[in-house]
């Protein structure tokens, strides 16, 4: 190696030093404030964050969350940001059988949010409210587009009739999901309840579209639903 090359490389580690480290430091506020904004939520069961009491929790300046950010809802959304824990979660399921899958997703999603209930329940409290633009920033192309694929998984599989409509089937089934979700933020359903609830609607409603061979299968999951809420009312 030339001495010329060998300067040529130390000057541009000590270009990129300052700037990685920089970029480090930039990654470590986003984190700090991500975390402290959780907290407030989960601490005061208020999704409307004040920055200043953000910043001082996070301990960074007033202007460092719009630095950073931009604004206090792109806060919210990178709060929610738990898209990749879901899919790592869900590409680890261990059946390629399509209704199993979809019941998996649903499975997933409510774990998560039954294992931060004060977080979770100030969120989708917020998200049931039609004024605010962050409802339609979460419920958004991607996210339908998922529980639609999944859907239609399992129609191409056969579980369903064919003269069912699978789009119509999906807004149905994310109604179900909608409204029991509302029961749990408003306290109809308890932690322990909100899965087999969220599973016997979707398998209600399944069993009413699949074919004689699939409701069957459908039936014993709604009879194991039934048993799991009450006996978690019960135990409540």
């Amino acid at each position: 190696m030339s001495e010329r090359s060998g300067l040529s490389q130390d000057l541009e580690a000590e270009l990129e030093a300052p700037q990685s480290r920089r970029e480090a430091g930039k990654a470590e506020r986003r984190r700090r404030i991500i975390h402290a904004a959780r907290d407030l939520i989960r601490e005061t069961g208020n999704a409307g964050l004040s920055m200043r009491a953000l910043a001082a929790r996070a301990g960074v300046s007033l202007a460092t969350p719009y630095n950073l950010f931009g604004s206090k809802r792109a806060i919210l959304l990178s709060v929610l940001d738990d898209i990749r824990e879901f899919f790592d979660r869900f590409s680890a399921l261990r059946t390629s059988e399509p209704l199993e899958r979809l019941f998996g997703a649903l499975d997933i999603c409510v774990e998560m949010y039954v294992a931060d209930p004060a977080f979770n329940r100030t969120i989708w409290a917020a998200l049931f409210d039609p004024s605010d633009e962050f409802r339609s920033q979460v419920f958004n192309s991607k996210r339908a587009a998922f529980w639609m694929g999944l859907v239609k998984d399992v129609a191409d599989a056969g579980v369903l009739d064919a003269d069912i409509d699978v789009e119509l089937l999906f807004r149905a089934l994310d109604r179900t999901f909608g409204a029991t979700m509302l029961d749990w933020v408003t306290g109809e359903l308890s932690d322990a309840q909100l899965e087999p609830a969220m599973r016997y609607g979707y398998a209600l409603i399944l069993r009413g579209a699949a074919v004689p061979d699939w409701r069957g299968p459908l039936e014993a999951r709604i009879r194991d639903s039934q048993a799991r809420i009450r006996e978690a009312a019960h135990t409540a």
